[in-house]
């Protein structure tokens, strides 16, 4: 179980005020942050135990429990409940979509009327059967902060995970509902993310999933509104495009450093969606994820700064998606940084108390030498 650090924020992007979190964060080992959800049954005792044990910030996703308790909010409060009777220190946040009416939601029966939303033809918009809700209308913002509210207030959450925040962005919803009902959706949203802050308040976190800091682009806009986000497809173990790593190094190094909290979900070699190596036995998987953690580690430990966190998991719902497994390199002490990474062409160093990292991203390698 890690300490809880009193850290004050400094170096503040442009437009963001420093502030100070209730987060749990210590650099004896690598800080660490869970995200996951079992739909059918909730978490076992053990898997409490597990979580409660070995990490202090943590996101319970979508439907947990919904199956065994009838709504994603009972499923969430139980496992708050169990987790903090074990680790009073966690942090727990509720997951909570921007944008999409995920079901299994008790409070999706206040749903306002009409809130759904539809293109430019009057047809129905959706995503894997889900509809999109309307943020440009004012009473489906008051909804969503309300039942963020509700999660905080009557589920014990310490906070709210939002994601999909880029979803209203992409060419295909601007050619289906047009630039100025996009414009309107991403201003709405906004605005229901501060309403949320003003409900929840200033002590209670707010983590956004998605990073851009082209200050017109709406994950920047909300930035200077949340406490800091989450990278969900930093880096993978399985080579890709060196110039696109490099880009988010430095961008995730500068989100660190501007003190927000950050986030990075790195991955093996395969995810979730892959069939084949689903259908293989869980050791194989189990064994496949440790042997490549070394570069989605180094990469991750080149931009880490104080309250931000690895995940690194081949998935996120039910009990087979690596949150589970458990690995050598983070019970090695690690220590503070000794400064920022130095970089020459595509190879990057940087050195911790208790670690050296190497990087190259031209060979896609990586060696840390524990100390």
């Amino acid at each position: 179980m890690k300490k809880l650090l009193a850290l004050s924020l400094a170096l503040p992007l442009t437009a963001l005020c420093a502030t100070e979190y209730n987060v749990p964060f210590s650099w004896d080992t690598v800080p660490l942050y869970a995200h996951l959800a079992n739909m059918s049954n909730g978490f076992s005792d053990e898997q409490h135990d597990f979580l409660a044990e070995h990490f202090d910030f943590i996101t319970i996703e979508k439907g947990h429990g919904k199956r065994k308790y009838g709504s994603t909010e009972q499923g969430f409060a139980i496992a708050v409940k169990e987790i903090k009777k074990r680790n009073p220190q966690a942090t727990v946040l509720f997951y909570w979509n921007s944008c999409i009416k995920i079901g299994g939601y008790k409070l999706n029966e206040n749903f306002p009327e009409g809130g759904e939303l539809v293109n430019l033809a009057g047809e129905p918009m959706t995503i894997f059967s889900s509809p999109f809700s309307d943020l440009s209308q004012r009473n489906v913002q008051t909804w969503w902060a309300d039942t963020a509210e509700f999660a905080v207030e009557k589920c014990g959450a310490d906070g709210v995970f939002i994601d999909a925040i880029g979803k209203y962005s992409t060419n295909g919803r601007i050619k289906a509902c047009g630039q100025e009902k996009c414009d309107a959706l991403n201003d709405g949203m906004l605005a229901m993310v501060k309403d949320t802050r003003r409900k929840i308040g200033p002590s209670k976190i707010l983590i956004q999933n998605g990073i851009n800091l082209d200050p017109d682009d709406i994950g920047a806009r909300m930035l200077k509104v949340t406490d800091g986000a989450m990278k969900e497809h930093f880096v993978t173990a399985k080579p890709g495009k060196k110039e696109k790593l490099a880009e988010d190094i430095e961008m995730l190094h500068t989100v660190a450093k501007s003190g927000k909290i950050l986030a990075v979900k790195a991955w093996p070699e395969f995810d979730w969606r892959d069939k084949e190596m689903m259908n293989k036995p869980k050791e194989e998987r189990t064994k496949m994820a440790r042997e490549s953690i070394t570069f989605p580690l180094a990469c991750y430990l080149l931009i880490a700064e104080p309250y931000s966190y690895f995940c690194y998991t081949w998935g996120y719902q039910g009990d087979d998606t690596g949150t589970f497994v458990w690995y050598p390199e983070f019970d090695k002490p690690l220590g503070p940084p000794k400064g920022d990474f130095q970089r020459r062409d595509w190879q990057y160093r940087r050195e911790f108390a208790h670690a050296s990292v190497f990087v190259d991203l031209e060979t896609w390698t990586a060696e840390i030498d524990w100390k």
